[in-house]
């Protein structure tokens, strides 16, 4: 089989993408700081460009960007201080009430389906008690017996909340550098062409960011008012907590929701707490999935509904977080290279006959 050389072309560069795909995978616990700070760079540096466009020194307007998204994520981490700061009283002192409805109530109604459960209620007790008596000495201690027993899983946790201020820092300083070697790498034959898709790409993704954000913010304001309404004590906290949150996806959510449970919980009682739980929350995740994701984020980048949502599937099966992490951003760039392929495609003879 005789192929052109534009055909053979073609085909290298498709096998280059699959080898990177395979790295990805392959690498995927290795390159996680290193995407995050990819992401974190690519959209913190326009503000550095503008810093270092007034004559501000390239490397101090670095450190000031850098430190004020820093403060802005401890400050989304500081939200749950407050709410673990008033639930952890409370749950040492209605744990013993909550058990004892838990042993009165849910055992009886399991038995109804011929599920028999005999809750050890007094170890129960005894075992709660002991975690929430304990003292920040016993959790430290805990916390790196289990480093040691368990595995690497905390170690790389601060391993990752180093490296990726490291990562962001010396990207944002050589950006200019680092775009222009890339482009550098381009042959020259292709280099309009390629220079065009990544300015396209370089829209398209401008346009997942901003509607990213509105997402975030329109969470905020829901899960807060909602949560006011349901006369959350914590609801500002909680609510601002889940909708910036989500900007990691299934993992900021789910943080939100555990958080707003156990509020619950405590605050109204087991079945009330829940119910009210999963009537904000319920409403929330279907604003965010059916309307505000798909209109925000995925009519701004072209991607219907279900393309948004597949893409969050498939990703996040493939490459695990790092796959999560990308794969709106991916799926734009990949929708630049069909609209490209299908008006190629429109004006060849394939189509034309």
């Amino acid at each position: 089989m005789n192929l052109s050389p534009s055909q053979r072309h073609t085909l290298a560069w498709i096998g280059l993408a699959l080898l990177a795909a395979l790295l990805l995978w392959l690498l995927a616990p290795v390159v996680t700081p290193f995407v995050v700070g990819a992401v974190l760079a690519y959209a913190l540096h326009p503000l550095v460009e503008r810093l270092a466009a007034r004559r501000m020194p390239r490397l101090l307007a670095v450190v000031l960007v850098e430190a004020a998204a820093l403060l802005l994520v401890l400050a989304l981490l500081l939200l749950i201080v407050p709410v673990i700061g008033k639930e952890l009283p409370l749950l040492k002192a209605q744990v013993p009430a909550l058990l004892d409805k838990l042993d009165r109530g849910f055992a009886p109604w399991l038995a109804q389906f011929g599920i028999q459960i005999n809750f050890d209620v007094a170890s129960l007790k005894a075992w709660a008690t002991k975690v929430l008596d304990a003292n920040l000495e016993d959790w430290l201690g805990t916390l790196l017996s289990s480093a040691r027993i368990g595995g690497s899983a905390v170690l790389s946790l601060l391993g990752n909340a180093i490296l990726v201020p490291v990562v962001l820092f010396y990207l944002l300083a050589d950006w200019p550098g680092l775009v222009e070697r890339v482009q550098s790498l381009v042959p020259p034959r292709l280099r309009v062409r390629a220079l065009a898709f990544l300015a396209e790409c370089d829209l398209v993704l401008g346009q997942y960011m901003r509607g990213q954000l509105l997402v975030m913010l329109a969470l905020a304001a829901f899960y807060s008012i909602a949560l006011a309404l349901a006369r959350f004590d914590l609801a500002l906290p909680l609510g601002v907590f889940t909708g910036l949150a989500i900007a990691v996806p299934y993992v900021g959510f789910g943080i939100g929701l555990v958080l707003a449970l156990l509020a619950g919980l405590l605050q109204f009682g087991a079945l009330k707490g829940v119910l009210l739980v999963a009537a904000v929350y319920g409403v929330g995740q279907l604003l965010e999935s059916f309307v505000l994701t798909p209109r925000l984020v995925g009519e701004r980048i072209g991607l219907n509904p279900l393309a948004v949502i597949f893409a969050l599937l498939a990703f996040g099966t493939l490459f695990g977080f790092v796959g999560v992490l990308i794969a709106l951003p991916a799926s734009a760039v990949v929708l630049v290279a069909l609209r490209r392929a299908k008006t190629a495609y429109l004006t060849s003879r394939l189509y034309t006959g």
